[in-house]
């Protein structure tokens, strides 16, 4: 599987700082990944969903721990590059 695009929508909040929405293969997309700062660094949190006990279910996810660093290192990689785009207009 391949990632063929990634568009990020920076946002200026305390931990919240983008948007990102990836697509697959030119054929699938996920809408509403977060590009989080932690204590650590930045970290892409899932789309979810709110359930009626107040937590929170991932409604896509990576299902083993390659994928999943696949997709983080590459949306902040597109988020580090949107923000020099913006900095420079």
């Amino acid at each position: 599987m391949e990632i063929t695009e990634i568009r990020v929508t920076l946002r200026d909040e305390d931990r919240l700082k983008g948007f990102a929405n990836v697509t697959f293969d030119h054929a699938f997309v996920v809408r509403g990944m977060k590009i989080i700062q932690g204590n650590t660094g930045y970290f892409v949190a899932m789309p979810s969903r709110k359930r009626p006990n107040g937590t929170h279910q991932d409604i896509a996810h990576p299902v083993n721990g390659e994928m999943r660093k696949l997709l983080e290192e590459s949306v902040i990689e597109a988020y580090e590059s949107e923000l020099k785009v913006q900095s420079s207009l």
